[in-house]
């Protein structure tokens, strides 16, 4: 019994705080909102908005100082479609982006009279999105985060009871008590009944709740989920916020923000207004009336259909279009002494009130479901019967391509429809963690570094145009990056799918990569991701990848990859775009070459510095002149031959003299105008805090990395020592190529992320392939 105690305590202490609210006074709810008016004063379109920013926050932006940027941030979207749910949907750079946007526009007011679609290709993950969507707004919505109010009305029989008796005759009396009881008959409980307030005391006074049993109040919940604030008359809103909340800042967003239009627009559901009118002519007194509206946290369940309901292409049309409660009806009636002041009669569409009515696929049934929201979106209400209900919900649906001949044909609901696209996947990172949630994380482990994000690249490169107006207007000719990018250019516009401005652009194209130009080339996403390698299809060549090529004693590098894609059905070859796995080999080629050479440069900073302050300072001086530099205190003899040796670190050995002189007259020229003018006279800095001597030392280690690997290539030992690496005939090596051998393996693995046998095998790839004198040019 102990341990059902504890279980039971801590299932209790678990529940959160908004599972146990009770109803509120009106009162209260007013106290709330005063306090938190931002809070307390959002439709659905506001909770939504918050919802989605809870769960992915503000993005990141990886270059914050960058003057063009557009604001394509990366949102981190697991929170919201990723974590708790049984199918996770990845949401790409491009998507995510779009999705923040969509909802900023939302909580901006920009939502009115919309049905928003999310359509794209068969297996992009449509159904899958929405579904999580739905289910995190219903989690975030049931939280004090997502807390909104809504209204039940608490009638009070004792309070309304005298004026009821002073209207009837005794037997009607009876009779009304009788059918308020169901027809039990009950005596002992018609005779409480019968305890009736006194005369004159009922006008304005009101016993809580708490002080009277259950049977002494009516119950009545707003069907259409309003704001209790809407019970407030429309003329007296703006002065009755404007004496309640005393944060000066909110009430100047309050009256001009488009978003708050609602909160000075919006009426109350018929139920609910017809109640207050009724009340108020039985009372007199608003004040009176008021005592009996409460508020209580609007709880969404989409599986009862409350706050969210979703429709399925297959599911049956409702017959009843028109919900009613005899009971309630009843008991309404018998207080209130008139059948025709309340009608408790409202839609299926009143339980999404302030909610989301969601249709997945647009397609059968759901083809006349939204046919039917014409009227509904255009106008914001719906007719029940000879009643005009408001409808003020989030319309959301998924839609193929093909199925938008089914709302075609009317150009006023046409305009009342905004497409959001979800495209097939284009960006790399998230098309890797698909493969990851697939098949597990442990699959980057039967990869070298970079040939599993080179898989993605080849199925996302069947997603893309080959042609990129916006690309060849920047970069104007393709060839001068063959080095690091394929002929269409696709790998560059992967890299800024992801938010990644290429290291290997040069200066005058970075330059030229202005706002509008990205904005050009984002553009573009909005007609890809249409054909191509689906996702099922990408997840059963992964598949096909691991299970043929996937051993423990080998790792899978470019060459087994480019195998693979060229063995495959015709089909997908042509989906391929040509010269790509060539361009894609290239690039990986050059990146690896890169990471060894790295790895293997052993830097001596102290030696270029000086090197580079003392080419600085001799500038400035004849040749043939001896001076010490103010710099590094060394004596120099300044002539043709120690400037020409400097510069062939900074240019290459293979440079003409021609351009040697012509950098050199442009250094000298920087430095005068605006090194030593301006940076170092009036700003202060150190020689070696400079623009000029940045550029200058990045240009000495490139030269010096580029002819590190020259030593080892002719020498057979140094490649035998890599592949006795970490075995016993390591030791028999003499003692300069172990070091060597130690220090270029022990940087790819803390540097680059390889694995000791992943370093082995990309360094003998490397001097095997011969890749240094493949990509070997001047500088």
């Amino acid at each position: 019994m102990d341990s059902v105690e504890k279980a039971l305590q801590n299932l209790d202490q678990s529940v959160g705080d908004l599972e146990q609210h009770a109803p509120v006074s009106f009162a209260e709810f007013l106290d709330y909102l005063a306090a938190e008016p931002a809070k307390h004063l959002r439709s659905v379109f506001q909770v939504f908005h918050d919802m989605v920013k809870s769960y992915v926050g503000e993005g990141v932006d990886e270059y914050p100082e960058d003057s063009e940027s557009i604001g394509y941030l990366d949102y981190d979207c697991d929170r919201l479609f990723v974590e708790g749910s049984d199918h996770p949907f990845f949401a790409d750079r491009i998507f995510a982006n779009r999705l923040v946007n969509l909802v900023e526009a939302l909580r901006s007011g920009a939502q009115q009279n919309k049905i928003y679609i999310f359509d794209g290709p068969p297996g992009c993950g449509k159904s899958t999105f929405l579904n999580n969507l739905l289910l995190k707004f219903e989690e975030y919505a049931n939280t004090e985060g997502g807390l909104r109010y809504e209204v039940v009305w608490r009638l009070d029989r004792r309070v309304l009871g005298s004026y009821v008796d002073a209207e009837v005759t005794p037997l009607m009396d009876k009779l009304r008590r009788y059918l308020d009881h169901d027809g039990r008959g009950d005596e002992e409980t018609m005779e409480d009944d019968q305890e009736s307030v006194q005369p004159g005391e009922a006008t304005g006074a009101y016993w809580p709740a708490s002080t009277l049993g259950e049977d002494h109040i009516l119950e009545i919940a707003c069907p259409s989920h309003d704001n209790p604030l809407l019970l407030i008359p429309k003329q007296y809103r703006e002065s009755f916020l404007d004496d309640l909340i005393e944060n000066v800042e909110f009430k100047w967003i309050l009256s001009s923000a488009k978003e708050y239009d609602w909160v000075f627009r919006d009426q109350p559901c018929t139920i609910c207004a017809s109640l207050y009118e009724a009340l108020l002519g039985k009372l007199k007194s608003p004040g009176a009336v008021f005592r009996m509206l409460f508020a209580r946290p609007y709880r969404v369940n989409r599986r009862l259909g409350e706050g969210i309901t979703v429709f399925n292409p297959g599911d049956p049309p409702i017959r009843r279009t028109c919900v009613t409660n005899a009971v309630l009806q009843r008991r309404i009636d018998n207080l209130l002494g008139d059948s025709n002041r309340v009608r408790y009669a409202f839609s299926h569409y009143a339980r999404t009130n302030s909610g989301i009515y969601a249709l997945m696929d647009i397609k059968s049934h759901n083809t006349e479901r939204i046919i039917e929201l014409h009227n509904i979106i255009s106008e914001g209400i719906h007719k029940v019967q000879d009643i005009e209900e408001n409808v003020d919900s989030l319309f959301l649906a998924v839609m193929n391509p093909e199925d938008r001949k089914n709302v075609q044909g009317f150009q006023s609901f046409s305009d009342r429809i905004e497409y959001v696209h979800i495209p097939y996947v284009l960006d790399i990172r998230t098309e890797v963690a698909i493969y990851r949630n697939v098949f597990g994380r442990h699959i980057e482990e039967n990869f070298l570094p970079m040939v599993l994000g080179n898989f993605a690249r080849v199925v996302i490169a069947t997603r893309m145009a080959t042609r990129s107006e916006a690309l060849l207007e920047w970069i104007g000719d393709p060839d001068k990056y063959s080095q690091y990018c394929d002929k269409n250019l696709q790998l560059l516009k992967m890299a800024i799918y992801a938010g990644v401005i290429p290291a290997w652009l040069n200066e005058e194209d970075r330059k030229a990569f202005t706002a509008k130009r990205r904005r050009q080339i984002i553009r573009e996403a909005e007609t890809e991701g249409e054909k191509g390698l689906s996702g099922r299809d990408a997840i059963r060549l992964f598949n096909e990848l691991l299970a043929n090529y996937a051993k423990e004693d080998s790792l899978i590098n470019m060459s087994t990859l480019c195998g693979f894609f060229y063995k495959q059905s015709k089909d997908v070859r042509d989906l391929i775009p040509d010269g790509l796995l060539e361009s894609l080999l290239r690039m990986y080629d050059f990146s690896i070459l890169q990471e060894v050479k790295e790895s293997l440069y052993y830097y001596n900073e102290d030696q270029i510095a000086r090197d580079i302050q003392n080419y600085l300072f001799a500038l400035n001086f004849e040749l043939g002149s001896t001076e010490t530099c103010t710099f590094t205190g060394d004596r120099l003899e300044i002539d043709e031959d120690f400037l020409a040796g400097i510069e062939q670190q900074l240019l290459g050995a293979e440079v003409d003299e021609e351009k040697r002189l012509a950098f050199r007259k442009d250094t000298q020229q920087i430095y005068t105008s605006r090194t030593l003018t301006q940076e170092i006279m009036l700003e202060g800095k150190p020689v070696t805090k400079t623009e000029l001597y940045d550029a200058l030392h990045e240009r000495y280690v490139y030269n010096l990395k580029e002819k590190v690997l020259d030593p080892f290539l002719e020498n057979e030992n140094f490649r035998r020592a890599i592949k006795d690496y970490a075995r016993e005939n390591f030791r028999t090596y003499d003692r300069r190529i172990r070091s060597d051998v130690t220090f270029l393996m022990s940087n790819l693995v803390e540097k680059f992320r390889y694995t000791q046998k992943g370093a082995k095998e990309v360094c003998i790839y490397v001097i095997d392939n011969d890749l240094a004198r493949k990509f070997m040019q001047p500088a």
